[in-house]
Parts: C-alpha cells; structure tokens; sequence
C-alpha cells in the first residue's frame, strides 16, 4: 500500500537503476490507470563530475576531514568525531546520497516497485549508520537540473552581535540604573492616560470614517474599491487603527489636537497597506507563485515579484491569509483533496527481468546463457556461483552480476566493490582496460576468433609509396581515412617513372624456430631460478 509522501522505487528500464521519488499526488486518469505526481530526486551518477566534487567538498565540511578527499586535511582545522570510514564504506555512502529537485512528474502507479526511507542529513548522524540499513538514503543538496547547481537545503544558524542582542550585565545590589530609557525604547501608548475606553472607542469610529473618506477622495483607491462597503472594509484594517493611536500619543491624548491631526488643511491623511498597494495582476501572480514555491518567499519575490521587497511579500501574505479569498482557495483545496487518492495497492512485482541470462536451477553457462562463456564470475563481488545471474554493462563485455548484486544495482546505483569498470564505459580493446580492473584478466575474452593472416606487398607498391610520394602523401592520407585515394593515378605515374620496375614479390624471410624440447628446458630454468612465465609468453614461446 503506498500514499502521499512516501518514498518509493520506480523502474523506468529493466537494465537501469530504480528511480527514487516521492509521491505528492495520486490521481485517477480517464482510462482508469493511476497516475502519480512525485518529486524527483537524483543520484550522483545523474550529475557532472563538477558537481559531485561540490559534493564530497559540503560532506568534508559537514563531517570532517577524510571522508572524500584525504588531500583536502589541511584546510580543515577541526578534526572530526565520525569514525573514518573504509574505503569500500566511502565508495557505498555515495550510493546512499541523493539529491532533492523542485521538478515534478508524473509515472505510472504501475511502475512502483518499494519503498525505501530518505531523511535530511544532520551533522550529529553517523553515515556509516546508513549502510546498516536496507533501503536507507539521505539528501543534504538541492539539485536543480535546469541551472545545473547545488544549493544547500536548510540555512546556516546565525550566530553573533549581528543577528542576537548583546545582554547586559546584571546589576548589582543597590546600584542604581543610569541608562537613558529614551535611547533604548520608543513609548508608542501610555495604559495610564486620562482618557477613558468609551471616548477612545469613539475616536476610533472617527478615524474609520475619516480613512473611509479619504479613500472616496482618493482616485486610486476608488477603482480598486468600487463600492462604499469595500471603503469601509478597508478603513477598518489595522493601519487605520494604528495610525489613530499614534495620534492620540503624539498630542498627549487630547481628543481636539487628535481630531484636527486626522484632518489637516490639505484634506484627510489617507493610510494604505499591503492590500491596497497591490494592484489586482500582483496579487494574481502572487497567488500563482505561491502554488508553486509554497512559502518560500525568496523564490517567490526572485522570480514572480522582483520589484517587491521581501518584507512587503512577507506583509501581504499574512494580510491575504485574512480575505475571502484565501478562504475560498483553501475550502476548493480541501474538496480536491478530498476527491483525491489517499493510497493506492500495488501487488508485488514478480514477472522476470529481460536481463535475466540463466534459469534457477540450471548449470551454469547452459540454458539461456546468451553467449556468455563458463568461468565468469560476478563483476562486484566475484563470486562463481548464484542461484541467478543477469547481464550487466554493454553486450560487448559480456559481464553479469549475482543475484544480490543485482538487486544492490538496482536500489543503489552501483556495485558494491570500487574497483570495477564503470556501467557506460565500452571496453573495446584489451589495452584500454585500466591494469586495476577486473576486466583486464577478461581481456582474452572480449576479443572475437579471426583467421590469421600476412599482408604482403611487392616491390612495385613499397616503392611506389616513397617514388610518388608527392602524389599520394601518405601522411596526409593516414590522418584522413575517409578521404579517398586515387589509386589508378598513383600506378600510372609510377609506371611513367619507373618503367622497368618488377612485379615479383618479396621472398620471405624464415624464422628458425626451436625444438618444443628446448622450450620445455628453457621454461624449466626459468622456473627454477623464481621467475613467473605467464601463459601468453608460453604460448609465444611455442609459437601458438
């Protein structure tokens, strides 16, 4: 059974690694199918190279020194806590990093193939602790595949004078406070005036009715309050209240200075907010990159209100929580949630995978092998035996992998050894195989069976390759293979300068070869002396 907000594994390929997401919607197509709508999270092998070092360089600074890269020590002073771990761990725990993303999509229901958990990392937990569990990841990145950058996913904790207030020392017994209290406060309302609550209530009715006035007055203010009920609603608000009130305080709370305040010679004083500054589009387009963002305020105002300040978003959200509007949206949210899924059951996939190459219970190399020759062992653990195998890497190389591999492969994108020739890399020709890798005593095998043969040129050609050599530029030709060459116009120029050259070939020159007696000798004194013959100087050797 999976619902919203879980993590699940989906496989869009049989020979890839599973997708990692996580459902935010589960909905009901016309056809009857079950479409989810998830977030995507990615792997490092889904990132550049650049990116990745980015990200060993935030887990050295989270974690310490030693975890990726020993050659970064010394620009880390602190030494970390964390156990060090192994080489094999290192090369694992970068299986177990994904990266979160803003990009949504929507996948078959169908395709969902587990759960797994992905949780934030925090600096007080053991990464090592991840590889104890199955089906266990972490995130401390955000990817963003349009950009292609790395963001940091939670905020630094801002410590220091400039973001916490400096405490003073406590005083003493009897000592007596000598600061200056009009320097540290701004009185802004005196509880203990001489006036009582029912005139303040009546010249808070004042100020309402000189506001609503003052917005009939105001052209502005008119078109995007059409009506008198709307004026009146917004006089109402807290910056009409406030404004009162501050009135009052500055003339000492005496009713007739207040009154002649609110109504000076020019015409009533006129005090909007965030609601009324915003025209109708900015409130559309707000509401849009809301949906979008959620309340993240800093992408909203980047990239929907560049030319509103971020207090000014942050104001007209808590006002805008407080219309009709907002209310409506929120009861349309709750009836589509409503008529949304909650959780949807997926059996249990059990249908073979096309990259299957042996039938439990079969000897191996027999029955459905698929090419692949006896003797071949799992690519990351090297073991011989498995109660299944799969093809893995490209049909060339002709490698597989174990049953328990395989499913490693699939959940975490690698193979559990470091040392392996990567999935993409094409391992064409034995000499390309690095010397560390476990192919490289595979190369025999890559190479297909061909009839030997020996090229051999008469005199005429070899000689023709230096006479005419202005013509043919050999050089030229050899760095341009898919140029082609005239070669009737090289073999009439030839002819012309050398007209008595021969046509006979070349008389072979034999290669006395020893007795298979002698070679037994020979290899016999060289294994007595301690060296190591391989089979391919053997075979050299006997001129096999």
């Amino acid at each position: 059974m999976y619902r919203v907000g879980d993590y699940v594994y989906f496989e869009n390929s049989s020979s890839n690694p599973y997708l990692i997401r996580r459902i935010e919607e589960l909905n009901k197509t016309a056809n009857g199918n079950v479409e989810a709508k998830v977030v995507c999270l990615f792997r490092r092998r889904d990132i550049s190279g650049n990116l990745n070092i980015l990200a060993d360089n935030h887990l050295c600074c989270v974690k310490g020194p030693g975890w990726f890269h020993p050659n970064m020590l010394g620009e880390f002073e602190e030494e970390s806590k964390q156990p060090t771990p192994s080489e094999q761990q290192k090369h694992q725990l970068k299986h177990r990093e994904l990266f979160l993303s803003r990009q949504f999509e929507s996948l078959p229901a169908t395709h969902i193939r587990g759960k797994c958990n992905v949780t934030l990392l925090n600096e007080t937990d053991v990464l090592s602790g991840y590889l104890e569990k199955e089906d266990c990841f972490f995130y401390s990145l955000v990817f963003d595949p349009v950009q292609k950058t790395l963001l940091a996913d939670q905020g630094e904790i801002r410590v220091g004078s400039k973001y916490q207030a400096e405490i003073p020392d406590k005083l003493a017994e009897g000592e007596l406070d000598t600061r200056i209290q009009e320097k540290l406060e701004t009185k802004v309302w005196d509880p203990s005036n001489q006036l009582k609550d029912p005139q303040i209530d009546q010249f808070l009715v004042v100020a309402r009715a000189v506001g609503t006035f003052a917005r009939a007055l105001d052209c502005s203010s008119s078109i995007r309050q059409p009506s008198l009920h709307m004026s009146a609603a917004a006089a109402s608000r807290d910056i009409t209240l406030f404004h009162a009130m501050d009135t009052l305080q500055k003339n000492s709370y005496d009713l007739a200075k207040a009154m002649s305040t609110l109504v000076p010679q020019g015409g009533p004083v006129l005090c909007r907010d965030e609601m009324e500054e915003w025209s109708a589009s900015e409130a559309m387009l707000f509401e849009e990159a809301l949906e979008k963002y959620g309340k993240d305020f800093n992408d909203i105002r980047q990239d929907f209100l560049p030319w509103k300040s971020l207090a000014s978003v942050v104001q007209f959200y808590y006002m805008w929580k407080t219309t009709d509007r907002y209310i409506q949206q929120k009861r349309l949210k709750a009836a589509e949630a409503d008529s949304k899924l909650k959780q949807v059951y997926i059996p249990t996939y059990t249908k073979p995978n096309p990259n299957q190459i042996m039938v439990p219970g079969s000897k191996p190399g027999m029955n459905g092998a698929a090419g692949f020759q006896k003797g071949l062992s799992c690519e990351s653990c090297h073991t011989a035996q498995s109660p299944q195998w799969y093809a893995w890497g490209p049909p060339n190389m002709q490698c597989r992998l174990c049953a328990s591999c395989w499913i490693y492969w699939k959940k975490y994108g690698g193979l559990k050894t470091p040392t392996h020739c990567p999935p993409r890399t094409t391992c064409l020709l034995p000499h390309a195989i690095p010397s560390s890798s476990p192919c490289r005593s595979q190369a025999p095998l890559l190479a297909k069976n061909r009839q030997t043969f020996i090229l051999q040129t008469t005199k005429l050609t070899r000689i023709a390759r230096r006479v005419c050599e202005d013509i043919l530029q050999p050089r030229r030709a050899a760095r341009r293979p898919y140029a082609s060459i005239n070669a009737n116009a090289v073999k009439a120029e030839c002819i012309i300068r050398l007209p008595k050259a021969t046509k006979t070939p070349l008389k072979t020159k034999l290669v006395p070869r020893p007795s298979l007696a002698n070679i037994v000798k020979d290899l016999g004194k060289d294994a007595s002396r301690g060296r190591h013959v391989s089979d391919s100087t053997f075979s050299a050797a006997i001129g096999c």
